[in-house]
């Protein structure tokens, strides 16, 4: 008799996407080329992605951050309502610039950016750690955990879910998030940087982190899904295995310059595989 992890093993991705694993597409606003402009919105839906990543924007000459314009979220809430397109999860694309291991301004941009994400009926806000603001050492993971425990207890307040998007092995995520002990820090895995850019081995990781401590899913890889080094059905039968629900983002690049043809690429490589 073979085991249900050999079993599930031996199934092609589209067997285990469905019926049952309830997966959605979607995509980064910044990949449609609209970045922080509800005109995303159209561009995902016409293309058939089933939800949006906002990008927050970096802070304006007054200093809030872009998407913190009343005006702004409006518009990107009517349009999402209109079109039926959820906003699945915000970026906070500041902290490329405010590393929240050593910059106060940092914990300040990312606190305002919960209010945000929670005044656009998003569940999930993406913190990134790459670059110069980059986790490269057992200090500098030390270094966050208190910050993220008190942003943490902000977003439990705002039933937002914080994404915790980084460059660091999946051991020493979870040695991160019992660090902070909130339900509302998760961690937001990129099987294309776990390949690409730090080495590691996005189904392995996927399975050590488990099914509750991933909060969403970026999707890509240098080039086109299924064409470069990253495994992309071996992610899903990971995600499958453990038993994850929820968004895959799209992340992808544009190898012919046409935004909108390789979107189309890309999603007709991956519906098949969840069953679509």
């Amino acid at each position: 008799m073979f085991s249900r992890r050999a079993l599930l093993a031996s199934l092609p991705a589209a067997a285990l996407a469905a019926p049952r694993s309830r997966l959605t597409i979607g995509v980064m606003d910044g990949i449609t080329g609209h970045a922080s402009d509800p005109a995303s919105v159209a561009v995902a839906a016409s293309l058939g992605f089933e939800g949006l990543q906002v990008t927050l924007g970096r802070r304006t000459p007054d200093g809030p951050l872009l998407l913190s314009d009343p005006e702004l979220q409006s518009r990107f809430l009517a349009e999402s309502r209109r079109l039926r397109l959820p906003l699945v999860s915000t970026y906070l694309d500041i902290l490329h610039v405010h590393c929240l291991k050593n910059d106060p301004a940092a914990l300040r941009l990312a606190a305002e950016a919960v209010a945000v994400t929670r005044r656009l009926g998003a569940p999930i806000l993406m913190l990134v750690f790459f670059g110069p603001c980059a986790l490269e050492s057992r200090a500098d993971m030390d270094a966050v955990a208190g910050p993220l425990k008190e942003l943490a207890r902000e977003a439990e307040k705002a039933r937002v879910t914080l994404g915790f998007e980084n460059t660091i092995r999946a051991a020493d995520d979870l040695r991160i998030l019992d660090a902070v002990g909130s339900r509302a820090l998760k961690i937001y895995y990129d099987i294309g940087n776990a390949t690409n850019l730090y080495g590691a081995d996005p189904p392995a990781e996927i399975r050590i982190l488990g099914r509750g401590r991933i909060c969403q899913f970026h999707f890509k890889d240098k080039g086109y899904l299924g064409e470069g080094k990253v495994d992309v059905a071996a992610a899903l039968r990971a995600i499958a295995a453990i038993g994850w629900q929820g968004a895959i983002v799209l992340e992808t690049g544009s190898p012919s310059q046409d935004r909108q043809a390789d979107l189309r690429r890309n999603l007709a490589y991956l519906a098949p595989l969840l069953g679509r």
